[in-house]
Protein backbone atom coordinates (compact mmCIF):
# COMPACT_ATOMS: atom_id res chain seq x y z
CA UNK A 1 0.00 0.00 0.00
CA UNK A 2 1.30 3.69 -1.03
CA UNK A 3 1.02 6.62 1.70
CA UNK A 4 -0.19 9.78 -0.06
CA UNK A 5 0.16 12.56 1.83
CA UNK A 6 -2.88 15.48 2.24
CA UNK A 7 -1.47 19.03 1.06
CA UNK A 8 -3.58 20.88 3.89
CA UNK A 9 -1.83 24.38 4.33
CA UNK A 10 1.02 26.88 2.58
CA UNK A 11 3.29 27.76 5.12
CA UNK A 12 4.82 31.22 4.80
CA UNK A 13 7.99 32.39 6.54
CA UNK A 14 7.56 36.12 7.99
CA UNK A 15 8.22 38.51 10.37
CA UNK A 16 5.67 38.84 12.43
CA UNK A 17 2.72 35.96 11.79
CA UNK A 18 0.08 38.34 13.69
CA UNK A 19 0.30 40.89 11.10
CA UNK A 20 0.26 38.72 8.55
CA UNK A 21 -2.38 36.29 9.36
CA UNK A 22 -4.29 40.01 10.54
CA UNK A 23 -4.26 40.85 7.10
CA UNK A 24 -4.89 37.41 5.07
CA UNK A 25 -7.75 36.65 7.60
CA UNK A 26 -9.29 39.60 6.34
CA UNK A 27 -8.47 40.02 2.81
CA UNK A 28 -10.07 36.41 2.81
CA UNK A 29 -12.59 36.31 4.89
CA UNK A 30 -11.60 33.94 7.41
CA UNK A 31 -10.76 33.59 10.66
CA UNK A 32 -7.69 32.94 12.83
CA UNK A 33 -7.54 28.66 13.31
CA UNK A 34 -4.75 28.14 15.73
CA UNK A 35 -1.98 29.66 17.35
CA UNK A 36 1.59 28.25 18.70
CA UNK A 37 2.95 30.80 21.15
CA UNK A 38 4.17 33.73 18.97
CA UNK A 39 5.56 31.86 16.48
CA UNK A 40 2.74 30.20 14.51
CA UNK A 41 -0.80 31.45 13.68
CA UNK A 42 -2.85 29.61 11.36
CA UNK A 43 -6.22 30.27 9.28
CA UNK A 44 -9.17 28.65 8.93
CA UNK A 45 -9.78 27.29 4.93
CA UNK A 46 -12.31 29.54 2.68
CA UNK A 47 -14.19 26.00 2.24
CA UNK A 48 -14.56 23.31 4.87
CA UNK A 49 -11.64 20.95 3.48
CA UNK A 50 -9.70 24.38 1.50
CA UNK A 51 -6.29 24.83 1.45
CA UNK A 52 -4.87 26.84 4.53
CA UNK A 53 -2.34 29.78 5.21
CA UNK A 54 -0.09 29.56 8.12
CA UNK A 55 2.42 31.80 8.78
CA UNK A 56 5.85 31.04 10.84
CA UNK A 57 8.31 33.54 12.33
CA UNK A 58 11.63 33.54 11.15
CA UNK A 59 14.47 35.32 11.75
CA UNK A 60 15.57 35.95 8.08
CA UNK A 61 12.86 36.32 5.46
CA UNK A 62 13.87 34.73 2.28
CA UNK A 63 16.10 37.61 0.09
CA UNK A 64 14.52 37.73 -3.45
CA UNK A 65 11.63 36.98 -5.40
CA UNK A 66 9.36 34.14 -3.82
CA UNK A 67 9.69 30.69 -5.32
CA UNK A 68 6.24 29.86 -4.36
CA UNK A 69 2.91 32.05 -4.08
CA UNK A 70 -0.71 32.21 -3.40
CA UNK A 71 -2.71 32.49 -6.66
CA UNK A 72 -6.60 33.07 -6.64
CA UNK A 73 -9.89 34.04 -8.82
CA UNK A 74 -11.51 37.37 -7.97
CA UNK A 75 -14.58 38.80 -9.84
CA UNK A 76 -13.88 42.31 -9.72
CA UNK A 77 -9.95 43.36 -9.72
CA UNK A 78 -10.25 46.55 -9.42
CA UNK A 79 -12.40 46.73 -5.78
CA UNK A 80 -9.99 44.07 -4.88
CA UNK A 81 -7.22 46.06 -5.26
CA UNK A 82 -8.42 49.11 -3.50
CA UNK A 83 -9.64 46.49 -0.68
CA UNK A 84 -5.28 45.27 -0.60
CA UNK A 85 -4.35 49.23 -0.33
CA UNK A 86 -6.66 49.77 2.57
CA UNK A 87 -5.68 46.32 4.20
CA UNK A 88 -1.86 47.55 4.31
CA UNK A 89 -0.83 45.70 1.09
CA UNK A 90 -0.02 47.11 -2.59
CA UNK A 91 -0.31 46.34 -6.15
CA UNK A 92 2.80 45.60 -7.91
CA UNK A 93 1.97 44.72 -11.60
CA UNK A 94 -1.16 44.45 -13.51
CA UNK A 95 -1.06 41.57 -16.68
CA UNK A 96 -3.93 40.41 -19.74
CA UNK A 97 -2.95 37.99 -21.97
CA UNK A 98 -5.98 36.01 -24.43
CA UNK A 99 -8.85 37.04 -22.70
CA UNK A 100 -7.41 36.88 -18.44
CA UNK A 101 -6.12 39.47 -16.40
CA UNK A 102 -4.28 39.11 -12.98
CA UNK A 103 -2.96 41.26 -10.76
CA UNK A 104 0.48 40.68 -8.87
CA UNK A 105 -0.09 42.27 -4.97
CA UNK A 106 2.67 42.16 -2.35
CA UNK A 107 1.42 41.77 1.33
CA UNK A 108 2.48 43.84 4.07
CA UNK A 109 5.83 41.92 4.50
CA UNK A 110 6.43 42.20 0.59
CA UNK A 111 5.57 38.49 -0.28
CA UNK A 112 3.43 38.64 -3.62
CA UNK A 113 0.36 36.79 -4.64
CA UNK A 114 -2.09 37.43 -8.00
CA UNK A 115 -5.62 37.09 -8.70
CA UNK A 116 -7.06 36.80 -11.90
CA UNK A 117 -10.14 36.88 -14.01
CA UNK A 118 -11.65 36.00 -17.42
CA UNK A 119 -11.89 39.50 -19.34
Amino acid sequence: MTIVPTITEVMVDCRDPEVLAGFWAKLLGVEVRNRLGDQYVWLTGQEPNGYRLAFQRVPDPTPGKNRLHVDGECSDLDALTERVRNLGGSLVEQHTIEGFRWNVYADPEENVFCFGSAT
